[in-house]
């Protein structure tokens, strides 16, 4: 038979029983020590660390007849202007949205849902009746069809 032992809230347990979140006891963690007793090592560096130190290294660069030093960051940065400006729509979708997260207008969609002024009211008031005239003379034909099945 298994030794048996109090626990915490004054149930019996078996002190060798192994099963689902019951490991046995041979393996089990003592009390006192973690299972990475070593933990992570000092001075290593996590990716935000890591992309930051490789960006701010120097390369040479080909711009035009002459060659300029200039970090990895800047580089990229350079690149996806030239592209943006030679018509590559992906380029120009990643450069807005780099733009957007560095100069921190990130949520834009605040600004959607700030009442409008008396002058943005009345624009919109007069858009909305352009509309409503165009989409009315839309449906009335201009002339109307002859039905008599003659032609004169």
């Amino acid at each position: 038979m298994e030794p048996q032992q109090m626990d915490g809230e004054g149930k019996m347990e078996n002190v060798g029983e192994v099963g689902f979140k019951k490991p046995p006891v041979h393996s089990r963690f003592r009390k006192g020590c973690s299972g990475n007793s070593k933990g992570r090592p000092k001075g290593t560096k996590n990716l935000r660390t890591d992309l930051t130190e490789v960006l701010q290294e120097r390369i040479t660069v080909s711009e035009g007849d002459r060659k300029v030093r200039m970090s990895k960051q800047r580089a990229v940065v350079k690149t996806l202007i030239a592209k943006t400006l030679k018509g590559d729509s992906r380029s120009a979708t990643t450069l807005l949205n780099t733009i957007f997260r560095a100069l921190g207008f990130a949520d834009t969609a605040v600004d959607v849902e700030q009442p409008l002024d008396a002058n943005e009211q009345e624009l919109m008031a007069g858009i909305e009746a352009r509309i409503q005239r165009k989409a009315e003379s839309s449906t009335k034909p201009d002339v109307l069809p002859d039905n008599s099945g003659s032609q004169s």
